[in-house]
Formats: C-alpha cells, sequence, structure tokens
C-alpha cells in the first residue's frame, strides 16, 4: 500500500475518500457529549486515523473493511478512555444500560462502555459474527448495508443477526 511506505499523495487521496465518513462515524459516538469534554469527535478520528493508516500491523483490503476496522478502533479508544478515567472514579453503582444503534458517550456514563465491551467479547466467544454486527453498528454507527459490504453478507442476515444480538444483550443487561 502506497500510503504505508510514506506517500503523502497517497495519503491525502485517502483522506479525500473517506474523511466525512470517518468524520460522522466519531460524531455519531461522541452525540450526546456535553461541551468542553475531554474526548471530541475530531480526537477520536485523529485516533482513529493513526490506528487505521499509519500501523504497520492494520490491514484492510477494501473500503467496507476499512469502515469495519474503523468501528473496531473507535470502540478500543472508546474503551481504552473509559478505562483510565473509570480508575480515577472507582467504585458507583451500574447504571442501567439501553442499547441503541450507536454508541452515545457521556463522563457519567463510562461504565457503560466498559459494560457494553464486557459483554461484547462474551458475545464474541458464542457468535463472533454477530458480535461483529454489535461492534460495527453500536460503535461503528454503520448501517446495515455498510455491515452487509464490509462482512459479505446479505443484509437480511445482518438484520437477523443484528436483532439476535440485541436480544441477547438485553437479556444480559437485565440481569
Amino acid at each position: 500500500m502506497q500510503v504505508r511506505k510514506g506517500d503523502s499523495d497517497a495519503e491525502e487521496r485517502l483522506v479525500a475518500l473517506v474523511y466525512d465518513d470517518l468524520r460522522r462515524m466519531a460524531h455519531a459516538c461522541m452525540r450526546r457529549e456535553r461541551a468542553g469534554h475531554t474526548l471530541q469527535p475530531t480526537a477520536l478520528l485523529n485516533e482513529a486515523w493513526i490506528r487505521l493508516v499509519r500501523d504497520p500491523e492494520v490491514d484492510w483490503q477494501n473500503r467496507a473493511h476499512f469502515f469495519a476496522l474503523a468501528a473496531r478502533a473507535m470502540r478500543h479508544i472508546l474503551v481504552e478512555y473509559a478505562r483510565s478515567h473509570r480508575s480515577l472514579k472507582r467504585g458507583g453503582e451500574r447504571n442501567r444500560i439501553e442499547l441503541i444503534d450507536a454508541l452515545l458517550v457521556s463522563e457519567d456514563d463510562l461504565d457503560k462502555i466498559l459494560f457494553v465491551e464486557q459483554s461484547l467479547q462474551e458475545l464474541q466467544q458464542w457468535d463472533r459474527r454477530q458480535a461483529q454486527i454489535v461492534e460495527m453498528r453500536y460503535f461503528g454507527g454503520l448501517t446495515e448495508d455498510e455491515i452487509s459490504a464490509a462482512l459479505g453478507l446479505s443484509s437480511r442476515t445482518v438484520k437477523r443477526d443484528w436483532r439476535m444480538a440485541r436480544g441477547w444483550l438485553a437479556a444480559k443487561m437485565a440481569r
């Protein structure tokens, strides 16, 4: 890949192709943040960019795969952020979490990210594909069609797996 070889023109072309979509994903993750929050959508986008483009370990094959990996990178960034801030707070009661299509994080609900992360790891052991769909939908804000393209699945399969995964997670949250 030309970008990984240090070709700045190739990186500029790539930025032009994907920046708006990455910005949309970052805003979906940070939609309910209060003003002045220490993690802004731009910072989330920039950190994800570094992980996606500048890390030689990350190997994406096409546009759909790139955005699937972007969702994963944003998930990991938010989990790292929540863990570091939670370690400062320690304690507190568990709050009820509503599972929706995109992650909405606030300073007061950092436990939500950690709970979803733990649940996602459990789901991954049970059904890896459903866990990937939750990750792309919840952390990346990808549509079912985008997920279908990224995973090479039919829209119907993605919808069915999303419904099943949401049901599994909702049951876990109820406990």
